[in-house]
């Protein structure tokens, strides 16, 4: 029996966990099945296989070979969709690009990834030519003919281990680190969602997520799993949802980012009576709102854990306990350790670690980087660097990360990156972020500032922060400290700054 049987029992007994064969197969097999959705146009298998073909000569054109980097900074669309099968299918290493992303973000990214191409949309035009994308060659996707119906791409030989794409995280201090995220890797992700979002055939996936994102990415392969397909929309809109979810029969969400407690928001008139979503699976729900939010939306709430380090998933809550993030994924094991690697007793935190018994679960690098990978991985171990307890049933209860970072939206923000940044700005000393609660999403940014002298009128101050930071990078409150008290290395103890926005100034206050 394969070694991987007795975790995809429903694969056949050769497949090897892989992407560009599963990919390949599929649109073969059945041309005129369809895929995907993006708002209304239907997008077949003879789609996909003609924009591969059309894309991998113009790949040629430009001179690429198996392994090369392409960066992407594109919004959703069937056309990226069409890029990113194209790349997987050609052995090309993908570099998802955050739109949201401006300046010394960018720059850091591409000068550290080293793409041979830089893929845009004419939107960020403006944005990109004001920046140094080091050798990169900075390109739009073209138009192609549409009267062209040659479905012939060639399918290289691509090991399961070798890069898909880097996928760049905020995760913890200092620089964005890149995961190398290997085929298998995805192909895993794509496996675990499945098991998360409690897929059956014949569903129909509600597609929002930004692809940029591993949320996003990883549901590309689903329809290529299973009979179900996806449903894509270019952002989400809660104007929109709830006709968008109708239109498209939708049975899934996938929520991120704030995205449950914006719709928890909308007035009751706004929510159909009856709807066809069945469940809704992520990260983020407290156990005080588990019970109103599967009431008001009538989903059931499936939560789990991961992190892109680990093929994007840990755990699942299959029980429906509220507040939960479930347990193990059978292919992963979870231990709780304390800061001399021992294991807590029941009910203690403890670091959250994992072992897996599929080779190439975890990441196999970060790029350029051997310092983090050597923390992240020991004998055979990936430290999260986060935190959880375990109850007396075995269930697993998130409690938050060890690291300097913030959620906000959906998104990991690195505090390094906030305050690299204000200290470039001539009026300041020195600068601390840290993470607050937030009405929607896991928290907002708090930025304390010690000025060096006269003090800068907080407007003045966050126009110019918008011009150099990404949206979700954006602290929403500020506040004027005298000093900072600092540990004998210089460095400021943030545990003692208060999380009270009490006296804070409030640019959505102001409407910033």
């Amino acid at each position: 029996m394969h070694r991987y049987s007795e975790y995809f029992a429903h694969r056949h007994a050769e497949d090897e966990l892989d992407c560009a064969p599963l990919l390949s197969a599929g649109l073969r097999r059945a041309p005129a099945r369809i895929v995907a959705h993006f708002d209304d146009h239907a997008i077949t298998c003879e789609d996909v296989a003609r924009h591969i073909a059309q894309l991998q000569r113009w790949f040629a054109e430009h001179g690429l070979a198996r392994g090369d980097r392409v960066a992407v900074m594109l919004g959703n669309s069937a056309e990226h969709v069409h890029l990113i099968y194209a790349l997987v299918q050609s052995g090309l290493v993908w570099v998802p690009v955050n739109t949201k992303l401006r300046a010394a973000g960018l720059e850091y990214l591409l000068q550290h990834a080293e793409p041979k191409l830089f893929i845009i949309d004419d939107e960020f035009d403006d944005i990109t030519a004001r920046i140094d994308c080091g050798a990169s060659r900075r390109l739009r996707l073209p138009a192609f003919d549409a009267s062209d119906t040659n479905t012939e791409f060639a399918t290289p030989r691509i090991d399961v281990h070798d890069p898909l794409c880097v996928i760049y995280t905020s995760g913890t201090t200092g620089a964005p680190k890149g995961v190398v995220f290997t085929h298998r890797m995805m192909r895993i992700a794509s496996e675990a969602a499945l098991r998360v979002a409690d897929v059956r055939d014949g569903d129909r996936l509600f597609l929002w997520e930004p692809l940029c994102h591993i949320g996003g990415a990883q549901m590309l392969l689903l329809p290529f799993l299973e009979a179900v397909t996806l449903h894509a929309v270019p952002r989400f809109s809660a104007s929109q949802f709830w006709p968008q979810v109708a239109r498209a029969g939708a049975t899934q969400l996938h929520y991120l980012g704030g995205v449950l407690d914006i719709l928890m928001q909308l007035p009751h008139d706004a929510q159909p009576d009856t709807h066809t979503l069945r469940v809704a699976w992520g990260a983020g729900v407290s156990a005080s709102a588990w019970e109103p939010i599967q009431a008001r939306l009538k989903v059931r709430l499936r939560e789990c854990y991961g992190m892109t380090e680990c093929s994007s998933f840990a755990t699942m809550n299959a029980t429906g306990k509220p507040g939960s993030i479930g347990r193990a994924l059978p292919w992963i094991d979870v231990e709780l350790l304390d800061e001399n690697g021992q294991p807590v007793q029941e009910g203690e935190a403890g670091e959250i670690v994992l072992t897996s018994k599929v080779e190439g679960t975890f990441l196999p690098t970060y790029l350029k980087n051997p310092d983090a990978t050597r923390s992240a991985l020991r004998n055979g171990r990936l430290h999260t660097g986060d935190r959880a307890r375990r109850d007396a049933d075995g269930d697993l209860f998130f409690i938050g990360r060890q690291t300097d970072s913030m959620r906000v939206r959906g998104e990991n923000v690195s505090a390094w990156e906030i305050e690299r940044i204000f200290a470039a700005h001539p009026a300041i000393r020195a600068s601390a972020a840290i993470g607050v609660a937030s009405p929607i999403g896991e928290q907002d940014i708090l930025l304390n500032v010690q000025f060096e002298g006269e003090p800068v009128e907080w407007a003045t101050l966050h126009a110019w922060a918008r011009e150099r930071l990404a949206s979700f990078q954006l602290p929403r409150y500020y506040r004027a400290v005298e000093s900072f008290e600092l540990t004998a290395s210089e460095r400021i103890k943030k545990h003692l700054l208060p999380r009270s926005v009490e006296n804070a100034w409030d640019r959505l206050a102001r409407g910033g």
